[in-house]
């Protein structure tokens, strides 16, 4: 899933000048992308529910693979290239769909408790490994050919369902899965009664991806036309926040077990530093400083990030797991859908109004967080009875 936008990014102004494309265009290669997955993401949530979720992660590796062979193809052979890679990214946001957040709800199905959040920070430092190389591994593609990233797709996409295939060992579902209607309502139960604090998690998720890209998206820019930087320099460059991104997800996964408050006090944390890191990069255009400050943006990413996976995947239960972390999987895909076109917008008004007004969202959403995301005592988490939030709510959306 990871690959899907970050190995693009460093071939976006190169693809505007070969294809004689608009920097909006270019960036609508990475938003069509999101926006698919994002519709398809809620729909193959459920299916997985209802079946399993192996037998949708696997056709939709082989889906997301053929897309970027499209798009391939269309940048080497076809005269209206820039529709057929559109289409090619469709059908890759329709297997992405099905990969990352699938993978999620099967994470939650196969580890519990502490080891459940220790194994989703893993599947987030993951998330984010595979941003610090999917730049500089699209930069060398692409001094084999521009396009040369579009064609790493399939290889990745072939490992990846062979590896699922035969070391993911799914568990059998025991007992038949509930009809549409029963599912649906069900569902309304789990949102009705732990709606607001939901909704705000997904947008803390949605928020983070957003300033994330839009982020990635300015740098790519900038490195190209102020500071003539261009290919492999400029993926290991961009790699440098998502590298501490990565080990901070990582850490965070490693040590917040099944401490809610402690989730809580992180992603507020988390999203106050963003909003610190954001608000003084206005001051700075020379890169080292600039850098500096950045990283601590993507540390407060990295402290959100698997904080909310832990939370929104632990609380429901298994029957309805897929659907509710498909649709977070879903919003964090619209984050990252508007973050270009959006910091596109910003860039052409003025480089201020780009971090101060990031800064302001990242700001009002650490607030909202602060206010509506409601959590037990220590006392009450440390048992495991039906007093315990987790467990609370999945006995009322089993």
């Amino acid at each position: 899933m990871t690959l899907g936008n970050s190995m693009l990014i460093p071939i976006l102004p190169k693809m505007e000048s070969e294809l004689g494309l608009s920097s909006f265009q270019v960036s609508l290669t990475i938003t069509i992308f999101s926006i698919t997955a994002a519709i398809f993401i809620p729909i193959l949530g459920y299916f997985s529910d209802r079946f399993s979720r192996k037998v949708i992660i696997v056709p939709a590796l082989i889906l997301y693979g053929v897309g970027g062979l499209l798009a391939g193809l269309a940048s080497a052979f076809f005269n209206n290239a820039y529709i057929w890679i559109l289409i090619g990214r469709a059908l890759q946001g329709i297997g992405a769909a099905g990969t990352a957040p699938i993978a999620m709800a099967l994470t939650g199905d196969l580890f519990k408790g502490g080891t459940q959040s220790k194994v989703l920070g893993l599947v987030e430092a993951s998330n984010g490994f595979g941003k610090v190389l999917s730049p500089i591994v699209g930069s060398l593609l692409a001094l084999i050919v521009w396009h040369g990233p579009f064609w790493g797709f399939p290889t990745f996409c072939i490992i990846s369902v062979l590896l699922t295939a035969i070391f993911v060992k799914e568990k059998k579902k025991k007992i038949k899965p509930p009809p549409v209607g029963e599912y649906i309502k069900g569902l309304f139960t789990v949102f009705k009664q732990e709606g607001r604090w939901l909704f705000t998690a997904y947008l803390a998720g949605a928020t983070c991806l957003l300033t994330l890209f839009g982020i990635l998206f300015y740098i790519s820019d900038v490195l190209e036309k102020d500071h003539g930087i261009e290919g492999v320099m400029k993926g290991f460059i961009l790699a440098i926040p998502l590298l501490f991104l990565m080990i901070t997800s990582f850490t965070t996964g490693s040590k917040i077990g099944k401490n809610l408050k402690v989730m809580k006090r992180l992603i507020v944390i988390g999203l106050l530093l963003m909003t610190a890191s954001f608000a003084t990069l206005k001051f700075f255009t020379n890169l080292l400083p600039f850098f500096s400050i950045l990283v601590f943006s993507s540390i407060g990413t990295g402290l959100v990030l698997p904080c909310l996976n832990s939370l929104i995947t632990g609380s429901v239960g298994k029957a309805r797991r897929g659907f509710v972390t498909s649709l977070y999987g879903s919003v964090r895909f619209l984050g990252v859908a508007a973050g270009p076109p959006i910091y596109g917008w910003l860039m052409g008004i003025s480089r201020t109004w780009v971090f101060l007004s990031t800064a302001s969202l990242t700001f009002i959403v650490a607030l909202l967080c602060l206010l509506l995301i409601h959590v037990k005592d220590e006392e009450t988490q440390s048992d495991e009875s039906s007093n315990s939030l987790f467990k609370k709510i999945q006995l009322t959306t089993e």
